[in-house]
């Protein structure tokens, strides 16, 4: 017998192999799931030791994305329902959305999709159980296979454990890639719209809990992923299945030479577009989330400039931060550095008009140590060919450079927006992947924990959603930093990291979630990555100075 414990002070005690959702009357209470010993479960999650069960309610930070996923879940059941004979491919998120294509690249018909929401509907009004289970690895291999699953076949070839974990609903089964809801009877809040080339699931923000907001579109950031995907399907790499056949092929290095060619073509077409307003343009500003590679991109950005015979002078707005006793403070009382106030803008401003008048002038430097500017600096000054690259999480914002002129400045917005997915239907979230090169390189060149990193990871993403995300559009140009290999070589590092994260520990969750997900890849040591990769600011031993 085992004796179980919840949160609220309800103890009970139960068989060996009880499912969490018999151990008591869970009665209206809304959950997505529960915290066992500190590690997310679905309620149908057989119990095996004495634990400490905490609620997951679904309008929590958590229970938001575990909606998100049961409607990604949803979907697929409902599309092999209604188009058997048609594959459908989940993309990238567009705001509070996820965008779905066919496989067959077939344009979807109103009609169609107006049948796939009908039949959504339906599932949800049949409230229909989603239950965690495990199927024998020969049983999962002949289930993938026979329903058509290709790419979800393919990532057991990575795994060696003699029982895989799926979720199950009316005969769908699925490779568990992380807890669902309980039931399809909570999925009610979503609606599907066509949108360009196929359609969006689109879901409530989690503040909005039942409704959905007004639909917000990113054409720019959009565009940047449509691009990449076409060019994923190119080289035939848009699941992860697909990327560890080349590994174990042999074949991955020549796909790196090309992933990162096509980076390097990007920046050169941006640089071509900043030549083309020389004489104009004094000054690319160049902003992205947190891990997003903006200074690695700021520096290749500057080699493609030289190329066209322009001489860029590169500065960082981390330099124009005000000393300690000045920085605004958040909710909880401690330094907020991603507000706009925390910069000294108006010394910014005058040294930007200082510099584009041609005068010299000195960066500061800021030692984050202290808290305070370092004594000197270091002079700049402006040639008739130099151009100015600034680089900071605030460059979008017209706010920061009130005093210059809009035409003198050139947005760029960095961000790493990975097309590929882990199967056709469970896709791979771009704060992912931001997440675990943050967690490398803190650990790398910070000694920084993982459960330090985990930790303040959702106070990165607020200042990102208020300081960032909202000036995306403004951008005169986007670039994706991401690249598709990149997980195979950070598994090499954040494995171990992860697994430094206890049972004990509040991030234990998180840490098992991520490596749950980093199982899927095939690992491949770091030698094969170029010294000029935007990986190499996050795992070391790249060709620049930082």
């Amino acid at each position: 017998m085992l004796k179980i414990t919840f949160s609220d002070g309800f103890s009970v005690s139960c068989a060996f192999g009880t499912r969490i959702e018999d151990t008591r009357d869970f009665g209206s209470a809304r959950l997505a799931a529960v915290r066992v010993n500190n590690e997310t479960r679905p309620l149908s999650f057989r119990l095996e030791v004495n634990s400490f069960v905490e609620p997951v309610p679904l309008d929590s930070r958590e229970g938001v994305t575990i909606y998100r996923h049961s409607l990604a879940f949803l979907t697929a059941l409902a599309a092999r329902e209604l188009f058997p004979d048609r594959g459908l491919c989940i993309g990238h998120s567009l705001g509070n959305s996820y965008y779905y294509t066919f496989v067959d690249e077939k344009t979807p018909l109103q009609e169609e999709i107006s049948a796939l929401k009908a039949q959504m509907t339906a599932l949800v009004q049949e409230d229909l159980p989603i239950t965690f289970n495990y199927k024998a690895y020969s049983e999962a291999v002949e289930i993938f296979t026979q329903n058509n699953q290709a790419d979800t076949r393919r990532l057991l070839d990575e795994r060696c454990d003699s029982k895989v974990p799926v979720n199950e609903c009316k005969g769908w089964t699925d490779l568990y890639a992380g807890p669902l809801a309980p039931r399809t009877g909570l999925l009610k809040t979503f609606d599907l719209m066509l949108y360009h080339d196929g359609f969006l699931l689109r879901f409530p923000h989690f503040k909005d809990k039942d409704e959905l907001g007004a639909f917000e579109d990113n054409p720019v950031i959009f565009s940047v992923y449509r691009e990449y995907k076409k060019w994923g399907r190119i080289v035939n790499v848009a699941a992860v299945g697909s990327l560890n056949s080349l590994i174990a092929n042999g074949a991955v290095k020549d796909y790196i030479g090309v992933a990162e060619a096509f980076h390097s073509k990007k920046l050169a077409e941006i640089a071509d577009k900043i030549y083309a307003k020389r004489g104009i343009v004094k000054a690319v500003f160049i902003a992205g989330p947190s891990s997003s590679g903006k200074t690695t991109t700021a520096k290749r950005l500057a080699i493609q400039l030289k190329v066209m015979g322009m001489h860029p002078i590169s500065i960082s707005l981390d330099n124009y931060y005000l000393d300690s006793d000045k920085t605004p403070r958040d909710e909880n009382g401690q330094p907020d550095y991603e507000r706009l106030d925390a910069l000294d803008v108006r010394y910014l401003n005058e040294q930007l008009a200082a510099f584009f008048r041609g005068d010299k002038i000195i960066v500061p430097l800021y030692d984050f140590k202290t808290g305070r500017r370092r004594a000197g600096g270091v002079p700049i000054q402006a040639s008739e060919k130099s151009i100015l690259v600034v680089e900071g999480i605030h460059g979008l914002n017209d706010a920061l450079t009130p005093l210059i002129d809009k035409s003198l400045k050139f947005k760029l917005y960095v961000s790493a927006l990975t097309q590929l997915n882990i199967d056709d239907h469970n896709r791979i979230p771009t704060s992912d992947n931001r997440l675990i090169r943050r967690m490398v390189r803190d650990h790398q060149f910070r000694s920084t924990p993982a459960e330090k990193t985990i930790q303040m990871w959702p106070s990165v993403q607020n200042g990102e959603r208020k300081h960032i995300f909202p000036f995306q559009n403004t951008a005169d140009a986007a670039f994706n930093s991401s690249l598709d290999y990149e997980f195979t070589v950070l598994k090499f590092y954040a494995e171990p990291i992860l697994h430094s994260v206890k049972p004990n520990q509040r991030e234990y969750s998180e840490a098992v979630r991520l490596l749950s997900f980093l199982a899927n890849f095939t690992p491949l040591p770091p030698q094969y990555v170029p010294g000029q990769s935007i990986l190499r600011e996050f795992i070391g031993g790249s060709e620049f100075k930082y």
